[in-house]
């Protein structure tokens, strides 16, 4: 997906996207001018936050 798509799949900012991969946490793809996300890489960053505490 793209990183347009990403942002709306996933709730995360662009900004935040770019510096992921910067990061490494995520590998961008190309396709000419097209930066690509895996969508499953997206779920395994996703999948490997911290759960929210509730509220008590």
């Amino acid at each position: 997906m793209t990183i347009n798509d990403a942002v709306a799949y996933s709730g995360i900012g662009r900004t935040k996207l770019y510096e992921l991969v910067k990061l490494g946490q995520l590998t961008p793809k190309k396709l000419g001018t097209r930066t690509l996300i895996i969508t499953e890489e997206l779920d395994a960053y996703i999948r490997s936050l911290p759960d929210m505490k509730s509220a008590a």
